[in-house]
């Protein structure tokens, strides 16, 4: 009888894991073990080895596996004790047929990698303990494969089977020619994308770098949203139509994305399309083994998905598209990088992302120093390269992300081209592998990709909830505990809060970084001027014109960033005096040459047009504070930039130059303007910057200006602009002490008309930010409170507006103060107006949850009280401040029964958006929506259906339906919401192509009562015979 373990060579010094293992494959002789691990290598073989070869090879390659699987868990710092607690473990892993099919694949001669990703999860499908975290399957297979290559090559049976030896020596004498291929190591390669990638790059925003140093790109990372933009770049809706013809004609964007006819139809497209989280679109990284949603070809605007997004799977093909700094780059580096932070173990269960600067990309292939993506990565200008053989074997099997970033920075139209053609080429040759590609909107073409099956996504700026979330990182990464990180942390916060140009700016992300740097240091809100020179400061540091000057051999000059910043004041004047004044943001090269050209001569430059050229000629391939448009046309990066630099203009000229009188900037700027939103921004910005004298004239000039169009009993935009505008103005002015006569002036104006008594109409939204906007002016002023509680005695119970106003004053100025408490108590008890008893309430829950006194009261109110607006806001207030409360639950419930519709609704909502999953809330939600007599109520139920769908009820189209073509609504105010309208929404987001919903429409846009209904009708139908006409 055969020793299998004299043949396999097990002896004594035979390793912890493997000799007791391979002692038990020996004893059980009769099993033929081999069977799994040879039946894939083995199909290739002309000629079979015997069974006792077989057998031979299969201990010989199993003795080095397991030996090597002991190495990696030393080199980890196990003891031999640990290691012990593997054996059993490790025998049912190489005993699993997936498992043992795997590793015999090392003996096929062309074998260069084994699938890494399978055996790492079927480590963890057998629930088997832990590996370390930087156990490398990569490793130990690669050092496994090369010694089965010295099995086959030492044995004179196998050796001619497999032609190890004669294959070896073909790929050596081939290696010289092309010479040292680059590995698969997984590890290194995963490091090289941390040392690439893994810190923020803030070298051009601190100058000093000193607490940012370390700062992880994935650990400060906020994902943004995005909305599909399929067929219609937003942003070209806004660029003036003669420049839009230029674009066309220079071939810069597709004609379909600016046909005139058609571009209201793309842009009303684009606004209805959900806003999605990023991560929703392309993936969570987080999330191992992620399926993929096929490709949707070909199809214009494709229905939305059926009541939510896109099922939780990523699209195999997409282009993010966005502003300079609005985090396209940064995105693709976070999916990158979360991969390369995971234990070196757990790297093959997640994609390899493959993440590709398409200009250095370009660059290589225009040096013919690669030919396709593949050899790219194999021998690129990257930091760290991948065997592409064995990339190849990972991208057949879809064990791979391809990170594509920055078509726009091909800046050869040619050149780009070939490579959008190899992204094409390369997702038809890897199907399995998801592509994600990157571009700023504008000079980007959509039609190949789009053809290709790319579906477009645009960036979203930076929504409120994701600023405070970037901000809280940044403090905790970048701080120590403490009172000064709080302090830092809120006043930024807080800067970005009372300031709508600092929130505007806040949503890129990049400007966002910077001024988080710049808030270190100095207090962003009261001083916004100072804040957009830093800012411009750090931008224009990167327009490195005396460096280009050398560069094309001329003498360098010492063009400094004052110097840059005047120039750009007067791009920023000649583009108010355009014809779209402030409203566009654009400049032709043939004005931007002229007005540096012109500055330029002011310091006697030798060949200031060929100096003014090349400054151009800068910013057609990188953005700084100005960017490329295209059809030679420039603009700022962001328009805050160009408001800024618009007022620094007018106040030079005003200050410096003496060329600018008051009289002419009060009326010619300010009396022209005032009545222009475009301009609020400079008009404040001025105020700020100029002598505070000259500021309280021009406020007083604002508070007293009237609109032709006003009506003196509303409170909208149109009665208040004027005072709101003074009131902005007054909180930039600088030494507020030297204009009080002014502000008191202003104050008196703003007091007559919250106090008016006749004003019957107004916009709530509006009112509040006007008390927003008082509160900050007057902060912490007595006398402004004592009026403000004046505002909600008795004598004005019905004025909704002035009510509303103090409230909202009061809460946003002193809403931590425990003695506004009886305050708030009283204003919810007299329930005199709905929205300020309602925000009153919400205050109590929001401000003061802890308070003993305030959950009782509420709850008694809920309950006992006659006020219907009592009652109202009191329910909405526990279902907002204590939605896991058992007696909450009850509470609503019990208000189906409440004899007022606004009591019903409440508590309706309530129950629909915190107590959804609740057995009773579903069938409480669809009574109401065919029974209740109320059609607040019945609306109310019908968008809850419809925003839960199937998800709520599997004959959601059945009762819709029923909805849209029986409830009884009667129209008095064009305001109120048709509960029929609201149910052929939900069918057309349900099924638009159902032929029931097609004879709804047809019916409703004939019979129905009303008007809105029978519009509405008529407009889906008229999308639908369109197209049928295209063939969508």
């Amino acid at each position: 009888m055969v020793d299998w373990l004299i043949v396999w060579s097990v002896v004594e010094a035979t390793g912890i894991l493997a000799r007791p293992i391979l002692e038990d494959l020996a004893k059980d002789s009769a099993k033929d073990y081999a069977k799994d691990f040879f039946k894939d290598c083995l199909k290739k073989l002309i000629r079979l080895p015997e069974k006792d070869v077989q057998k031979e090879a299969y201990g010989k390659a199993l003795k080095e596996f397991l030996e090597l699987v002991q190495q990696e868990l030393e080199n980890a710092g196990y003891q031999e004790v640990q290691i012990k607690q593997y054996i059993q473990p490790v025998k049912r892993f190489i005993d699993d047929s997936q498992v043992a099919a795997i590793v015999g694949r090392a003996f096929e001669s062309e074998c260069r990698s084994l699938d890494t990703k399978t055996l790492a999860q079927t480590w963890q499908t057998l629930d088997l303990p832990h590996l370390p975290p930087d156990f490398d399957w990569e490793l130990v297979c690669k050092l496994y494969i090369r010694k089965v290559k010295a099995i086959i090559q030492n044995s004179d049976t196998l050796r001619p089977i497999f032609a190890a030896e004669a294959q070896a020596a073909a790929a050596e004498s081939l290696q010289q020619l092309v010479g040292i291929a680059p590995g698969f190591d997984l590890a290194r390669y995963a490091e090289g994308l941390q040392e690439q990638y893994g810190n923020l790059k803030l070298e051009s925003l601190d100058t000093t770098g000193v607490y940012y140093n370390e700062l992880k790109l994935w650990k400060i990372f906020v994902p943004q949203n995005v909305r599909e933009c399929q067929e219609f770049l937003p942003q070209v809706y806004e660029i003036p139509k003669e420049h839009l013809r230029q674009l066309r004609e220079r071939g810069e964007l597709d004609e379909a994305a600016i046909a005139e006819a058609e571009m209201e139809r793309y842009r009303r497209v684009y606004v209805e399309q959900p806003i999605r989280p990023v991560l929703e679109v392309v993936g969570d990284p987080t999330v191992p083994n992620r399926p993929l949603n096929p490709p949707s070809l070909g199809d214009f605007n494709p229905a939305p998905p059926k009541f939510g997004g896109l099922g939780g799977q990523p699209l195999p093909h997409v282009v993010i598209l966005g502003d300079p700094g609005s985090g396209k780059s940064t995105l693709l580096q976070y999916l990158a990088l979360v991969w390369a932070e995971r234990p070196v173990s757990e790297l093959p269960l997640y994609p390899i992302p493959l993440l590709i600067e398409l200009r250095t990309y370009a660059r290589d292939k225009q040096e013919k120093k690669c030919h396709d993506i593949l050899s790219f990565i194999h021998s690129g200008n990257i930091t760290c390269r991948l065997n592409q053989q064995q990339l190849h074997e990972k991208l057949k099997a879809g064990d791979a992300i391809a990170l594509f970033d920055g078509i726009d920075e091909v800046f050869d139209p040619q050149l780009r081209e070939e490579v959008v053609t190899d992204l094409h080429r390369f997702t038809n040759d890897y199907p399995q592998v998801q592509a994600i590609a990157t571009s700023r909107w504008l000079g980007y073409k959509a039609q190949r990709l789009r053809d290709a099956g790319f579906r477009h996504f645009m960036l979203q700026d930076l929504e409120d909830q994701q600023i405070e979330n970037f901000i809280q990182h940044w403090h905790d990464l970048t701080f120590q505990e403490g009172l000064d990180k709080t302090r830092k942390r809120d006043r930024l916060q807080k800067a970005i809060h009372d300031s709508k140009a600092i929130r505007e700016l806040a949503g890129n992300p990049l400007l966002l970084t910077m001024m988080a740097i710049l808030n270190r240091n100095q207090e962003l809100p009261r001083d916004r001027p100072e804040l957009y020179n830093q800012a411009s400061r750090v931008l224009l540091h990167q327009w490195d014109v005396e460096r280009n000057l050398i560069e094309q051999r001329l003498d360098p000059l010492t063009i400094d960033y004052r110097d840059k910043q005047a120039m750009l004041r007067k791009v920023a004047y000649h583009m108010q005096s355009s014809e779209k004044g402030l409203a566009g943001n654009i400049i032709s090269a043939a004005d931007l040459e002229r007005i540096l050209t012109d500055y330029l001569k002011t310091f006697e430059v030798e060949q200031p047009r060929t100096v003014a050229r090349l400054m151009i000629q800068q910013l057609r391939t990188r953005n700084f504070i100005l960017c490329y448009l295209g059809a030679d046309s420039y603009a700022f990066v962001h328009r805050t930039f160009l408001e800024y630099f618009c007022a620094t203009e007018f106040v030079y000229q005003f200050e410096k130059q003496k060329t600018l009188t008051f009289e002419q900037l009060k009326n010619e700027v300010f009396g022209k303007h005032w009545w222009d939103e475009t301009w609020h921004e400079v008009l404040r910005l001025i105020c700020g910057m100029i002598d505070a004298k000259f500021a309280g004239q021009l406020i007083e000039f604002l508070a007293i200006q009237k609109r032709d169009d006003a009506q003196s009993d509303s409170f909208t935009e149109k009665e208040m602009g004027s005072l709101l505008l003074a009131t902005e103005c007054l909180i930039e002015t600088q030494n507020r002490s030297t204009i009080a006569t002014s502000s008191d002036f202003l104050l008196k104006l703003i007091k007559g008309k919250i106090e008016d008594g006749l004003i019957k109409r107004g916009d709530l939204q509006y009112v509040k930010a006007f008390a927003r906007v008082v509160e900050l002016a007057w902060q912490g002023e007595t006398t402004l409170l004592i009026w403000l509680k004046s505002c909600l005695e008795e004598g004005y119970a019905k004025q909704t507006h002035t009510r509303y106003f103090a409230i909202n004053a009061i809460i946003q100025g002193w809403g931590n103060n425990p003695d506004i408490i009886p305050l708030l108590k009283t204003c919810v008890k007299q329930g005199y107006t709905w929205s300020s008893t309602r925000v009153a309430a919400i205050a109590l829950a929001q401000h003061w949850k802890g308070h003993p006194e305030i959950l009782p009261f509420l709850k008694d109110l809920a309950q006992n009280s006659q006020v219907v607006y009592t009652r109202g806001a009191a329910l909405d207030a526990l279902a907002q401040g204590w939605s896991n409360n058992q007696d909450t639950l009850l509470l609503l419930q019990a208000a189906k029964d409440d004899k007022y519709g606004l009591v019903r609704e409440v508590a309706l909502e309530a129950l629909g958006r915190n107590w959804k999953d609740h057995p009773k809330t579903l069938p409480l939600i669809k009574t109401a929506a065919l029974t209740d007599q109320a059609w607040q109520v019945r609306a109310t139920a019908v968008e809850l259906l419809v925003e839960w769908g199937e998800e709520a009820t599997s004959n959601i189209f059945d009762l819709l339906y029923q909805i849209a073509m029986e409830d009884g609504f009667e129209r008095e105010e064009e305001f109120e919401q048709n509960p029929r309208l609201l149910a052929m929404q939900g069918l057309i987001n349900v099924d638009l192509t159902h032929h029931k919903t097609l004879e709804l429409l047809h019916d409703r846009a004939i019979n129905d009562p009303d008007e809105q209904v029978r519009e509405f009708a008529k407009e889906q139908l008229a999308k639908l015979e369109q197209a049928s006409r295209r063939g969508d």
